[in-house]
């Protein structure tokens, strides 16, 4: 390679002075619209570190000239975003959750907020969609151990499921059959099979057979005859398919033995009466919200 730079005879070019294989590199200048248009964007982020925030310092960064700032433009947006709804979230607050639910423009306003504050703050228990899992029920099915309606359903967000800190939590509790030798192991294991077997599921005839009188004895006062569950308590159906902790003999034997009990907290005081009726709309619009009982 050879350092000495000469003018191409074809081109009138000078040359950078590099030979590859008998080829010199030309050193063409750039075009003048190009050299014009790099020369305009330094001039233009010099411009711009002036106006506004640009250089990082020790505890911040240079604020500009303009005093702009990304946070104080997204605050006057949602400031205008919050001016716009206004109206409806007053309306929210000062109207009854079943009549929200009723009202057209007031529901479809209370599902959207609703949706999002569920995103925050119930997805982690419930699920992405609502789906829930082990010890969290689901809220798209009609299966309800409190109730189904949009006013059962404020009801439970709003003071939530035995939760010491609020004195009117929904609250039910059932014995611990086997821990406190209520029933011995045997007859746990017969009421198990009963409940598997008036739930539609495959279960031991005998052991079944056994298991009905203790079921009419111990569980039928808050279960019902049939396993319909009662609401009024908080007892959970028992002749469907849908289980809490799971429907094995062995997951519904140890329920009986020493039951596990759910804990959700009352949400009022923490997102206040209004987004509460928002998550009550919501959930109620999943699929399985119940309309309010004819009187």
């Amino acid at each position: 390679m050879a350092d000495e730079k000469e003018v191409d005879a074809v081109t009138g070019v000078e040359t950078t002075g590099h030979v590859w294989d008998g080829i010199r590199e030309l050193d063409t200048p750039m075009p003048r619209w190009w050299l014009w248009t790099f020369y305009a964007t330094i001039a233009f982020a010099a411009v711009y570190t002036v106006l506004y925030p640009a250089w990082p310092l020790v505890n911040g960064a240079t604020t500009g000239l303009l005093g702009w700032s990304s946070r104080a433009d997204l605050r006057t947006e949602i400031s205008a975003a919050d001016m716009l709804n206004v109206d409806r979230e007053t309306a929210i607050q000062t109207t009854e959750v079943s009549k929200i639910a009723a009202s057209p423009e007031l529901r479809q306003y209370a599902v959207a907020a609703g949706r999002a504050a569920f995103k925050v703050n119930c997805v982690q228990c419930h699920g992405s969609g609502a789906q829930g899992g082990p010890g969290y029920p689901n809220l798209n099915d009609d299966a309800w151990i409190w109730g189904g309606t949009v006013d059962d359903i404020y009801l439970s967000i709003q003071h939530g499921i035995r939760y010491g800190a609020d004195d009117e939590t929904r609250y039910s509790e059932m014995p611990a059959f086997g821990r406190d030798g209520i029933l011995d192991r045997a007859q746990i294991a017969d009421v198990a099979w009963y409940v598997r077997q008036i739930s539609g599921q495959e279960a031991d005839a005998a052991g079944a057979e056994r298991g009905a009188p203790l079921y009419v004895e111990n569980c039928a006062a808050c279960h019902g005859e049939a396993g319909e569950g009662m609401r009024e308590v908080g007892a959970p159906r028992l002749n469907d398919a849908i289980w809490l902790y799971g429907g094995s003999h062995a997951e519904i034997s140890a329920q009986v033995v020493a039951p596990r009990h759910g804990v959700m907290p009352g949400w009022e005081d923490r997102l206040g009466e209004g987004t509460v009726k928002e998550l009550a709309v919501y959930v109620h619009s999943l699929g399985g919200g119940e309309q309010v009982a004819a009187e």
